[in-house]
């Protein structure tokens, strides 16, 4: 396990580290996840191995600190991210990143240009979503803060499955409430309208049983790659690993003309 700080307090960001050659891959986990238990077992896979790989937990997840006083926006999280990586002397880098760690990992891209070079994206957050009963950051954002650590915690727990629960209940109760309600607020501008604004290499994995992601073409025509997943949910890289490595490892070769493609 490697570390840095990234606050003159010592606040801390961890990560797991396969070792490799450049380009640097970095791997962001979810809302409520930890990057080794979803990305360890496809880091190593043919298709995506032989690089140097940062498989990181943000901060108040797994196995980083947890702040009491930081905010916990998706833009404090990447200003996190980009902290821990220039002390890890990582300059342009590959990030891959699944579900609110996209989201993060878009912000990351605006913000600190110069430390990624291309995005993948897994079923990523790219628009805000309003409060829903329902697991993820709209059902944890019907609670306040003070009903989740009171009871909404042990509530979503059991809800969200033993999968997720078994991450999830590492990350601080409060650093996920947080980091849940502004994700379902969102960023300013949307995280979609920094994706489409960019004019770095794009790849957007969704699940094909989703048919769709919203605005394909407006995605598309702005130089988003949409890659249909199949056999898989939201969880791609856990559900169907052979073919989430096969798509990020094609995403990750020399830039293509953008189109829409099915694994």
């Amino acid at each position: 396990m490697r570390s840095a700080p990234v606050f003159p307090d010592g606040t801390t960001i961890r990560w797991a580290e396969i070792p490799g050659r450049e380009p640097v891959r970095v791997y962001l986990h979810g809302l409520g996840a930890s990057a080794a238990p979803y990305f360890a077992g496809v880091v190593t896979h043919p298709a995506l191995a032989g690089h140097r790989s940062l498989l990181m937990d943000l901060l108040g997840h797994g196995v980083s600190d947890r702040p009491a006083d930081f905010s916990y926006t998706l833009e404090a999280h990447a200003d996190a991210v980009a902290a821990a990586l220039a002390a890890a002397g990582v300059g342009e880098a590959d990030v891959i990143a699944h579900s609110m760690g996209g989201a993060v990992a878009i912000l990351l891209a605006a913000r600190h240009p110069r430390l990624v070079r291309r995005l993948v994206l897994v079923d990523a957050n790219l628009d805000p979503a309003p409060p829903s009963p329902r697991p993820g950051s709209s059902g944890i954002a019907m609670y306040t803060e003070d009903e989740f650590l009171a009871s909404g915690w042990e509530a979503t727990l059991a809800r969200v499955g033993p999968h997720w629960a078994s991450t999830m209940r590492l990350a601080d109760p409060v650093g996920l409430y947080r980091t849940a309600v502004n994700l379902a607020r969102g960023s300013v501008p949307t995280m979609r309208e920094h994706l489409v604004g960019m004019d770095i290499p794009r790849t957007f994995l969704y699940p094909a049983v989703d048919g769709t992601v919203a605005d394909a073409a407006g995605l598309t025509a702005s130089g988003v790659e949409l890659v249909a997943v199949p056999d898989c949910g939201h969880n791609i890289m856990v559900d169907n690993p052979d073919a989430f490595a096969v798509a990020v490892g094609e995403a990750l070769r020399a830039e293509r003309e953008s189109r829409n493609v099915g694994v």
